[in-house]
Order: C-alpha cells, then sequence, then structure tokens
C-alpha cells in the first residue's frame, strides 16, 4: 500500500496527506463456562487531507484501489476549497515538521492462533477460575485484540507504514460480601499480538490468583473516611491522573478552546519531584502499550515533556495547532480509523520515574490510604478530576491495614501535584487504556507510585 500511494503523489496540490489504514479488533467473552461474545471487526480505507487558506479539506472512502484513491484526493481538495470561501479565515504553510519516513511492524513472530484456539484459550481461563473458586457469585472472562496497520504519503516527504498490536485479558470476579456483593476488575496484557500475550497462561493463573486474593480482602475490608489525606497512588491511578486531569488540558487544540493550562506556561504547577512526559516511543522502561514513530501528519515523533521538575514547560501539538501558537509540531496527531481525521491526542502519558521506595512512602504515612486502582473517572478543562477507586488499603502507622470497599478521590490537578512529596522508582502502565476524546484511541498512561494528599470520599 505504501507503493501504491506514492504512485498517486503526483496528484497532490499544495500540502496532502495521503493515508491508508486497515483496524482488526476481536472480543471472546465467556461467563461461567457460557460463551456470550464472539465478535470480530475490520475497516479498511483510504484518506485525504490537503491545507487551503488555513482550513483542512478531508475525505474518507472504504477500500484502496487506485480508482478510489483518486476520487479521495480530488474530494478532499474540492472540500478545502469550499470550506476556504466560507471561511473568512486565512493562513501561512504550516509549520516543516520534518518528514517520517520507514517501516514499524511490530506483528508477531509466532504461529497464528486459529479462532478455535483462541476460544479454548478463554475457555481455560474460565475454567480455572471455576475450579479454583466455587464460591464466586459470578465471573467474567474475555480476550480482547486490536491491531491498526497504517501507510501513509504526505507533499512533505513522509513515506512510512506501522503495524502496531495490542491484545489483553479482562477478568471480573465477583464475591458475597456480609452487606452485599463486592466486585474486582483487572486488565493483564498489553503491546502485542495475542500470540504473544496468551504464550504462557500459567503467568495469568498466577495474576487471577492475586486478583481473587485481592477480591477477598476487599470483601472483609472497610470504608474510607472522607476527608483531605494523605495516600499513595499506584501506578495505574498516576497514569489515570496524568493522562485525564493534566495530558487533556495540555493538548493544544484544548489550551485553545480555553483549558486552564494555556494560563500557567512557564510556571510552577507541581512539586519540583514532578516531571510528566508524553512518551512517542514505550516509555523509559520499554513497556508502555503502545508505540507511535511518526503521527498521521508525517511528523517524527518525540517524547514531549509536559512539566519538567514542577514548571509547566510546553503542550502537545499537531501541525496546525503549531502554527496557531507559533510552536513546533510534537507529532502528537493520531486518528483512529482511516475516516477520521488525525486530531491533538497523548501517546504514552506518564509521570517520571523519580528515586523513592515504596516502603518509604508507606512508613511516612500515619494515617492515610493506599490506592491502586481506578476503574472510571472524569476531569474538566479547569483540572478539576474525580475517579473512582475500586482498590486499596489503609496505612496506619506506616503500615498497610485493611483492604478498603470502593470510593471516589477528587481534588485539582495543578493543587494536588504541589502536594507531591515522593516519586518512585518503578514505572507501571495500564494494560489497556483507551481515550474517548470525539474517537477512541489506545493510549498508554502510567507512572511510578506517588505520595501526595488528596480528597477521599466516605461511605
Amino acid at each position: 500500500m505504501l507503493d501504491t500511494l506514492r504512485r498517486h503523489a503526483a496528484r497532490f496540490a499544495g500540502y496532502t496527506e495521503l493515508r491508508w489504514q486497515t483496524n482488526r479488533g476481536q472480543r471472546i467473552g465467556m461467563r461461567r463456562g457460557t460463551l456470550l461474545t464472539n465478535a470480530s471487526g475490520q475497516s479498511t480505507g483510504v484518506s485525504a487531507r490537503c491545507w487551503r487558506d488555513g482550513v483542512f479539506g478531508f475525505a474518507a472512502r472504504h477500500g484502496g484501489d487506485d480508482a478510489t484513491i483518486a476520487r479521495v484526493l480530488a474530494d478532499a481538495a474540492d472540500n478545502a476549497d469550499l470550506k476556504g470561501t466560507g471561511a473568512g479565515r486565512t493562513g501561512g504553510p504550516l509549520p516543516d515538521a520534518g518528514a517520517g519516513t520507514g517501516a514499524y511492524d511490530y506483528r508477531t513472530a509466532r504461529p497464528a492462533l486459529s479462532p478455535a484456539e483462541r476460544i479454548d484459550i478463554v475457555r481455560r481461563l474460565d475454567a480455572y477460575v471455576a475450579e479454583r473458586y466455587p464460591g464466586l457469585v459470578n465471573f467474567d472472562v474475555a480476550l480482547n485484540t486490536l491491531s491498526m496497520e497504517k501507510a501513509l504519503v504526505t507533499s512533505a516527504g513522509a513515506a512510512t507504514y506501522s503495524y502496531v498490536p495490542r491484545a489483553n485479558v479482562s477478568v471480573n470476579l465477583a464475591i458475597q460480601a456480609n452487606d452485599s456483593v463486592v466486585e474486582l476488575y483487572e486488565v493483564f496484557g498489553g503491546f502485542g499480538d495475542p500470540e504473544d500475550q496468551l504464550s504462557d497462561l500459567e503467568a495469568t493463573f498466577v495474576k487471577i490468583d492475586a486478583l481473587y486474593e485481592a477480591l477477598r480482602r476487599k470483601a472483609e475490608g472497610t470504608y474510607t473516611e472522607a476527608g483531605l489525606h494523605d495516600v499513595i497512588l499506584d501506578p495505574t491511578v498516576t497514569g489515570m491522573l496524568a493522562h485525564e486531569a493534566i495530558g487533556h488540558t495540555c493538548e493544544a487544540d484544548c489550551v485553545l478552546a480555553g483549558s486552564i493550562a494555556g494560563d500557567h506556561l512557564g510556571e510552577r504547577v507541581a512539586a519540583e519531584k514532578v516531571t510528566l512526559i508524553d512518551y512517542a516511543g514505550r516509555g523509559p522502561d520499554g513497556k508502555a502499550t503502545i508505540a507511535i514513530h511518526v503521527d498521521d501528519e508525517g511528523t517524527p515523533c518525540r517524547d514531549v515533556t509536559i512539566i519538567e521538575n514542577g514548571v509547566l514547560k510546553g503542550f502537545l501539538h499537531s501541525k496546525e495547532t503549531a502554527l496557531r501558537m507559533d510552536a513546533a509540531p510534537t507529532g502528537n496527531a493520531r486518528a483512529y480509523t482511516f475516516s477520521d481525521e488525525p486530531l491533538v491526542r497523548m501517546r504514552n502519558t506518564a509521570i517520571a520515574p523519580g528515586t523513592d521506595r515504596l516502603d518509604d512512602m508507606i512508613a511516612a504515612i500515619d494515617r492515610g490510604y493506599y490506592l491502586m486502582r481506578s476503574p472510571n473517572g472524569q476531569a474538566d478543562a479547569t483540572g478539576e478530576f474525580t475517579f473512582g477507586i475500586s482498590l486499596g488499603y489503609e496505612i496506619r502507622n506506616g503500615k498497610l491495614g485493611r483492604a478498603i470497599r470502593d470510593t471516589t478521590m477528587s481534588g485539582v490537578a495543578f493543587d494536588m501535584l504541589k502536594t507531591v512529596t515522593h516519586v518512585g522508582s518503578e514505572i507501571g502502565w495500564s494494560a489497556g487504556g483507551m481515550c474517548g476524546k470525539k474517537q477512541w484511541i489506545p493510549v498508554g498512561s502510567g507512572g511510578p507510585p506517588i505520595k501526595c494528599k488528596i480528597t477521599v470520599a466516605g461511605r
């Protein structure tokens, strides 16, 4: 497809992007021995985008033959001319961001699993839970896969191909406590095709055992006390905070729309120990769940330091936002399907690891909480956030105590970050993060454990 797209470069008039893309996904879900879901899907097509007088014209069609590509290029040019006529807006050329080239193919080298073999793996996981933990009220096991395959050619000289897969197993367990049914959910896996993630089921069994033990302790647990507390946030919670409450406010299109971050560039917004980075590759430990080398505008990707030693340093940019804010593109323009326009999106967003030990963080708290899982949450353009917490423990006199029941934590991101006193040395990543800003797209979020102050809800 890259060669096919190159043949059409002679049709480009002015700044033009031409992208072919195929997304493939599957979900196999089972509940207590019954196969509830066995669905797969694929979307394939080509899109083009043209820049005229300060506006983009976009067009997309299913397929990828020469006639379809020629039609899409013509439609995109027509749409740009039409939008420009009534836009009343002028703009100079888009900034030169370099031209991304190369092939980035992460498909598995293992023999492909057949559909029947994938179902059998889910069935084995389901049978393990049923046999090992017969007292559960309910349980669900599911396999989820997604691969995004792209070829891109631009008038700026970009020519790139990528195949980026992700696969995970989700497990939800429910047990009867003395006052209600208590649930706990976890996702295992991440970067790679299912053949890579499912090659060692014994390791997954061990993770399921750990999930059940956490659920058992939660069922015997207590409720949190409402108020401002010293807390430790586990990597998955740190990651959600970094993505939802901070990352979105620092996406340049959100800044242009009035997010709070636009008022604080160059100012201290966090404790000196806090450095927050949107990583293009797989993070400092090489374990993030996506890898983006060239974005969907053809810009070579680079890591973006959003906060450095507590100071707000920069924003995430596409070519258009960079033009409007007199900045440099960062390689953050991403599209989920062939029919989506690239938007400013995060890649792998995380607080950078520090030097503190988790044991020292726990020992530094007389009365507080260790918050470990956040299944949901919301944040707005002011940086205010509320996240659900589904797993955690009391900290009493510098030691972990009883597990806690479901609760919430809330605050204002730039205020809360100023209370950070410890940043852990080991980073962790969520296995299956998806961001829903106008269009779904896979993202990586994570970080080290951090110690801070945060408002926790009561019963």
